[in-house]
């Protein structure tokens, strides 16, 4: 159902204008020469359409989309089963690029660079080097932790994209759009409300259009309007400003336990029983994009817009 919901053609694709723009004058041109397109690279917070845009990327050309990721490639011999089968013009989508180790990363570099992957053979003395020359082929990149990449490997694509969080009225158009997919009848307040808890993020919007839907289908016979929307939403504990059980626990203890910070992020970490990256990664941008949470270099700090919209008095002057 999810793959429904991704749009094919970059004309369908809502939000992030400026990097539509760069790209559709990128596909115009390769389209004119008959050329593939330079590597390119795709970073941001989860759930912002890095995956979605190499799929329209591929549609748009008319090539192929292979898909794998960092962690999956363990081996050379697993790089080099994927490149040798690429066909000319394809794409290689490689999500959370960030996480591919050394050995991989200086392997891409030739196949990146002049389109050859260089293999060794045997071992010591009598070793040798075998060069594969390989079709013209793209890689796309996804990353959300673009500063770990290598800088070698950050500076072979040529293309370096960054997608920010969405407004709160092109989610409302993709709430909207997806609704009609999903045969969902949803009224402007409903799509507004759902568009202003869904953390700025389409992947989240969606799935909170299909939960708000599966509870009106259990408890209003259907009937999807806003105070059904609101109570759906109260019951999944996401409140007025998106934030959900977590991200109001990393607050609490900020405030309540270390007097509004600092705070070490290791602290954090063990206290709510999150994962360090997922908090650095999942929570904590949405928190600072709204205000609530500061960073410094002895650690996290709470700020006034925190405790007011915990309805909670600061202890101290922040």
């Amino acid at each position: 159902m999810d793959l429904t919901l991704r749009p094919k053609r970059l004309v369908d694709y809502i939000g992030q204008n400026q990097v539509k723009a760069n790209l559709s004058i990128l596909l115009e041109a390769a389209r004119g020469r008959g050329e593939s397109i330079e590597h390119l690279l795709l970073y941001g917070a989860p759930g912002l359409g890095k995956t979605t845009l190499a799929h329209i990327i591929g549609n748009e050309l008319g090539v192929n989309v292979r898909v794998t990721s960092g962690p999956a490639i363990e081996k050379s011999g697993d790089l080099a089963a994927i490149l040798t089968n690429l066909q000319a013009g394809d794409i290689l989508f490689i999500d959370e690029i960030h996480r591919l180790n050394k050995t991989i990363e200086e392997m891409l570099y030739p196949a990146m660079e002049d389109y050859a992957l260089d293999i060794i053979i045997g071992k010591g003395p009598s070793a040798r080097t075998l060069r594969i020359d390989l079709p013209r082929f793209t890689i796309i990149g996804a990353t959300t932790r673009v500063s770990l990449m290598s800088a070698p490997l950050r500076d072979r694509f040529g293309m370096v994209y960054h997608l920010d969080f969405y407004e709160p009225e092109d989610l409302e158009k993709i709430i909207k759009r997806n609704a009609g997919i999903l045969n969902i009848m949803i009224d402007e307040a409903s799509a507004e409300e759902i568009s202003r808890r869904a953390r700025r993020t389409p992947r989240i919007a969606n799935r909170l259009l299909k939960r708000v839907r599966d509870y009106c289908q259990v408890r209003t016979n259907g009937q999807l309007d806003l105070g059904a929307c609101r109570e759906a939403l109260a019951m999944l504990a996401i409140d007025q400003a998106g934030l959900d059980d977590v991200d109001r626990k990393i607050l609490d203890l900020i405030i309540d336990k270390f007097n509004g910070g600092p705070v070490g992020l290791s602290t954090i970490a063990a206290a709510t029983g999150e994962d360090m990256a997922t908090i650095e990664e999942v929570y904590e941008p949405y928190l600072m994009r709204l205000g609530f949470l500061d960073r410094s270099p002895r650690g996290r700090i709470a700020t006034p817009s925190a405790y007011e919209h915990l309805g909670k008095k600061p202890s101290r002057l922040l």
